[in-house]
């Protein structure tokens, strides 16, 4: 059994997890975690999930959970550091969604790793994604950087960031792939006259509307032909479902930063 504490719980992301957790075999939620002064505090975490009591209440108050934890799976966008640390202080593995850490965040993990702490951390948790991280590298190696590349992202109209993480990833991997400078070869959208499209520039376009949960597509286009690669969620559960794995990934796992990838054995 794999006992789970949920930052966050009471989030949009975090009631999925609380719901995935008590529905899938061999997970146990210990442990509902909200910030100081969150209005559901006290409240049971399966009624906030929308499913039956699961007995654990929402509190602000993480230390006293740890005693009781295998893993904190945090998804929310602030403490994520300090939750990390503290875990780590008590020997719990942490499994870290966020898509707001930053350098100095990512560093902060990379050293309480280095000190013995099990993570993974990754900005998009579901398995399609990371195999799109996968196949977007495999097609850019193939193709070869005489086909322009075009990324396209959509998601709900009350995200507050853009481009999305795993847009911005997706940038990552076709820089690499094709050797280009995010710093200089990224377009973020084009109005006006800006003259015609350089070989080295790669596009990133944000879209957002209605309750889109996050699609993604990749797309190479040449003289006479265009592949597009393309994700889709229609749920958040598909997030939820991924964290799960990687909790049981670091389950097993020895001290160290892990992404989606390893958890995946993609690499």
């Amino acid at each position: 059994m794999i006992r789970c504490i949920v930052a966050g719980a009471a989030g949009r992301m975090g009631r999925r997890l609380v719901a995935n957790i008590a529905a899938t075999e061999g997970f146990e939620l210990v442990g509902a975690l909200e910030y100081p002064g969150c209005p559901l505090l006290g409240e049971d975490s399966g009624t906030i999930a929308g499913i039956k009591p699961t007995g654990v209440p929402l509190t602000a108050e993480l230390e006293p959970l740890l005693g009781s934890a295998d893993v904190l799976i945090d998804f929310a966008t602030g403490g994520v550091i300090e939750a990390a640390t503290a875990a780590a202080a008590r020997d719990v593995a942490a499994v870290i969604g966020t898509t707001t850490l930053g350098d100095e965040g990512k560093r902060a993990l990379a050293a309480l790793a280095a000190g013995g702490a099990r993570i993974v951390a990754a900005g998009n948790m579901s398995v399609g994604v990371n195999l799109l991280y996968k196949l977007v590298a495999e097609a850019a190696k193939i193709l070869g950087d005489g086909f322009d590349v075009e990324i396209v992202e959509m998601h709900h109209n009350r995200k507050q960031d853009a481009p999305s993480g795993t847009a911005a990833r997706l940038a990552e991997v076709v820089c690499g792939a094709f050797d280009r400078d995010p710093a200089k070869d990224l377009r973020y959208g084009r109005q006006g006259v800006v003259g015609a499209r350089t070989r080295r520039e790669i596009g990133i376009h944000s879209l957002r509307g209605g309750d889109v949960v996050g699609d993604h597509t990749v797309i190479f286009a040449s003289e006479g032909e265009r592949v597009e690669l393309t994700h889709k969620a229609s749920s958040r559960d598909t997030f939820a479902r991924g964290a799960l794995r990687a909790a049981a990934f670091l389950a097993a796992a020895p001290a160290g930063l892990y992404d989606m990838q390893d958890v995946l054995g993609l690499k």
